[in-house]
């Protein structure tokens, strides 16, 4: 339809006035990133930020998302960001691979863009102490105490970790070390990178261990390692286990069937999920044609909490950055504040449930709840 001069200027006042507010949201969408766990981080911001849209948005504003895929790569979603930055987002919100979002929250930090990061838990994101970055997931040293807990009280006191060179594995492992050591245990590490399968089990075995833990990429060599494992009669007592959540998703069910099954992992969810987690469980449920792991709902509360920020402090970078402190939302696993936290370099919710879970194997689509701290 075409319109006069005086009616195109409304137009475009009015146009103006309800503005997208632009989101940046990085995630890993194609390999090596883990893509499965990438596709349930956006579903989960895209619905978040349907629903504020569908109410309205911020101030009438609708949220608008712009997506890049990181592929787990520092170097990828560092350039991200700083895309991102000349498209005049307001904040950055998002990623998965903690080595990717410790390089994402650097340049985010270096620039003045706010980043609340949903789902990477290493401690250092970035390694220096920052106010631009806040972040859901709990950091590892958090988690994988728990985790440790787990181990502990299953009895499981000599440990192998099969693991790959990588500073989050690395962190994990000396986490897990520090924290076992007091109690009498011990962590013995196996290089999953140089090591034959049947050269580790072997190691495995002649160290006594009694449970071994996979710090190792996904499908491989983790599939492989579980499969050798299972297949040796002279390990049917070893625990495997996968602290960070290798088993959450549906494609390892699909690559191991019974054999994945009895691993145990961490996912961020609470024992009952809030009215807003429900209804959120539901739709996502149906949007992606399969249950939703805790990385959904991570996203999801991503955006409840970037609109609520906003809503406070307007569309100002800065004026963000100064607002984290600030909101207490309610979302789908609980209400969120952030804190400053000992050790831990961004803002942090302070402490997202933690659960240690596992596949039944007598129906390894059943997750089962194994030992959880509020």
């Amino acid at each position: 339809m075409n319109l006069r001069r005086s009616d195109q200027h409304g137009a475009d006042a009015r146009r103006s006035d309800r503005a997208p507010i632009r989101i940046g949201a990085l995630a890993p969408l194609s390999p090596p990133g883990w893509t499965e766990a990438g596709r349930h981080l956006l579903a989960g911001l895209a619905l978040g930020v349907d629903e504020i849209n569908a109410s309205g948005g911020v101030d009438g504003h609708p949220l608008e998302l712009l997506v890049r895929d990181t592929s787990a790569d520092p170097h990828r979603a560092a350039d991200a960001v700083r895309e991102l930055e000349r498209l005049d987002v307001v904040a950055l919100v998002g990623e998965y691979h903690s080595v990717a979002a410790q390089a994402a929250a650097a340049t985010a930090d270096a620039l003045g863009v706010p980043f609340l990061c949903s789902s990477a838990v290493l401690d250092a994101i970035p390694e220096r102490e920052t106010r631009a970055v806040a972040r859901l997931a709990p950091a590892q040293s958090h988690g994988w105490r728990v985790y440790g807990d787990f181990l502990l009280d299953r009895g499981h006191r000599r440990i192998a970790v099969a693991i790959e060179p990588s500073v989050y594995w690395a962190a994990g492992a000396r986490l897990l070390a520090e924290h076992l050591a007091p109690r009498g245990g011990s962590v013995i590490e196996l290089d999953a990178r140089t090591q034959s399968v049947a050269s580790l089990c072997d190691a495995a075995l002649a160290a006594q261990v009694t449970a071994i833990l996979l710090l190792t990429g996904h499908p491989e060599p983790a599939t492989s390692i579980v499969r050798a494992v299972r297949h040796d009669d002279r390990m049917h007592a070893i625990l495997l286990g996968a602290p960070a959540g290798q088993p959450e998703f549906p494609e390892w069910a699909e690559a191991l069937g019974v054999e994945g099954a009895g691993v145990p992992f961490l996912r961020y969810l609470p024992e009952r999920l809030t009215p807003i987690g429900v209804r959120v469980d539901d739709r996502l449920r149906r949007k992606l044609g399969a249950r939703p792991s805790f990385v959904a709902f991570e996203g999801f509360d991503s955006a409840l909490v970037l609109a609520s920020v906003v809503r406070t402090a307007g569309a100002d970078r800065a004026r963000i950055i100064e607002s984290w402190s600030t909101p207490s939302v309610a979302g789908s696993r609980g209400v969120i504040q952030f804190s400053r936290v000992p050790d831990v370099s961004a803002w942090q919710w302070a402490w997202a449930p933690v659960q240690v879970v596992d596949r039944d194997p007598a129906s390894p689509e059943r997750l089962r709840v194994l030992y959880a701290r509020s």
